[in-house]
């Protein structure tokens, strides 16, 4: 992180202080009311419907039950015995790198992308044609 930013950074969260003190922030709309969090305004109209109608009848998309696996793996993984770790180590592995692959996430090495696609190719027990 740049110099730069953490100055900005500073002078931004002391300004935001400041005008919480002068109370600049205490008659704003919808004051003491939580936050509908389960709409994103910048969605679609026609896209939130159908988010609504998947979540109401229960579907999770693969990457959110992926993140669900992967933090119950993680927080587990150091009550294992040592043969059962090793197992959990390579899924978590494998959900990380497959999170990261939906996420475009690169390396910028083609070298080691295609090595951590022969490793989530092997975890999984697929095998990829060249």
């Amino acid at each position: 992180m740049s110099t730069g930013f953490v100055l900005f950074e500073a002078l931004a969260e002391r300004r935001i202080e400041e005008a919480m003190i002068r109370g600049d922030f205490d008659d704003l709309p919808g004051m003491g009311r939580p936050v509908d969090l389960t709409e994103d305004p910048l969605v679609p109209s026609d896209q939130r419907m159908a988010n609504r109608i998947l979540k109401n009848a229960g579907y999770v998309p693969a990457e959110v039950g992926q993140r669900r696996e992967l933090a119950e793996l993680e927080a587990s993984a150091g009550r294992l015995g040592e043969d059962h770790r090793r197992a959990v180590r390579a899924r978590i592995l494998y959900l990380r790198l497959k999170l990261s692959a939906a996420c475009g996430a690169r390396s910028g090495s083609l070298a080691f992308d295609q090595y951590a696609s022969r490793i989530v190719d092997r975890v999984a027990g697929t095998r990829r044609t060249r």
